[in-house]
């Protein structure tokens, strides 16, 4: 093999794999294809290196190829590949579920593990739903969801987010399911830094629609703490906890989607710990793993504890939350998310 033969051999047709989220035949057409990954930079099969300005899709949180990981991964693989847990468990599964409780926000001390983003939303709905139904409020299933979220491709991701082209071709989608409005306000915050400094009101949003369906039919409202997937919209100042007041208030439970927040991307665990509110419920991916194989999650309180049990896990995500804590919860995210302007990097001083 020559400096220049790709690792791994490029197929004889593209057309096999339907690639999601891709215009497919443009990119057959003129396909950009990596071979190998090392910290931040990806190789091209041309072998050019490429900044990996998004963390493969905001999940290599630690970088690529790092060799905790790695070692870990191909360890555990070689000792046990599969282990179920209905009925049966795995030593480290118990163990991670009581690590990541451990960066959790106070009171959620559960774990009900899944396998993508998607799956740890719709499961996170149905447990908003059972924890209702088990109290004896069964009356409470109607889903409120936000304009320009994205919560995965599941039908309830779908039908809670607000991105018109995720939603159009799939009919009706889940009942009883409203959408607040969404935060983006270029007029008045254009120019903010930081927090945008208007915006706290469009929380009472939420009151208008306890007041259309009234509240003792709603069981949950999900948001992302900061939107990703519509273009990265920052909270305004006090929206989140305004929020939080309002599910108080009526009995809702309050889920906060932060498969692209958690685990350092905004300087902290969970955006939750940023900004110091308290969701019900967390739904987490992409970062739990580093995008080394699927692993996604739900923390829960202790009130919720006897509805579910979560599937099992493996050692290979304890690096990376070896990782996490021994770099001081990377905290440097915060201020690395912070500008960039005129190509020159601007931090407020501490």
């Amino acid at each position: 093999m020559t400096p220049d033969t790709p690792a791994n051999p490029l197929p004889a047709s593209l057309d096999a794999f339907w690639m999601p989220f891709s215009a497919n035949r443009q990119f057959k057409a003129a396909p950009r294809l990596l071979q190998a990954a090392s910290g931040m930079f990806y190789t091209a099969v041309d072998g050019r290196q490429i900044l990996d300005g998004t963390a493969g899709l905001w999940c290599c949180n630690a970088g690529h190829g790092r060799e905790p990981i790695v070692r870990a991964v191909s360890e555990q693989i070689a000792r046990l590949d599969y282990a179920p847990s209905f009925q049966l468990g795995h030593p480290l599964a118990f163990t991670l579920a009581q690590r990541l409780a451990a960066l959790s926000p106070p009171g959620l001390e559960h774990v009900f593990f899944t396998n993508s983003g998607s799956e740890a939303v719709d499961t996170a709905l149905k447990i908003a739903l059972a924890y209702h139904h088990a109290r004896g409020d069964a009356g409470r299933t109607r889903l409120i969801g936000r304009e320009k979220a994205y919560h995965g491709v599941g039908f309830g991701g779908i039908s809670v987010g607000g991105l018109v082209n995720n939603r159009k071709a799939f009919g009706p989608l889940l009942g009883g399911v409203d959408h607040l409005r969404h935060t983006l306000d270029i007029e008045r915050n254009a120019f903010s830094r930081g927090l945008p400094p208007h915006g706290i009101e469009l929380a009472d949003d939420l009151e208008r629609l306890c007041r259309l369906h009234d509240p003792s039919t709603i069981a949950a409202v999900i948001v992302e703490p900061v939107a990703g997937s519509a273009g990265v919209i920052l909270p305004p100042q006090g929206y989140l906890q305004r929020l939080r007041d309002i599910c108080d208030r009526h009995g809702i439970v309050l889920i906060f989607d932060e498969v692209i927040t958690g685990f350092g991307r905004l300087g902290e665990a969970f955006a939750a710990n940023r900004f110091d509110v308290r969701p019900d419920l967390i739904t987490a991916a992409k970062g739990l793993s580093n995008g080394a194989i699927p692993r996604r999650g739900i923390g829960r309180p202790a009130d919720t504890r006897n509805l579910h049990a979560g599937p099992g896990t493996s050692n290979r995500v304890f690096p990376w939350l070896y990782l996490f804590r021994s770099s001081g919860g990377l905290r440097g995210g915060a201020g690395g998310a912070g500008y960039l302007r005129g190509g020159r990097s601007v931090r407020q001083s501490p």
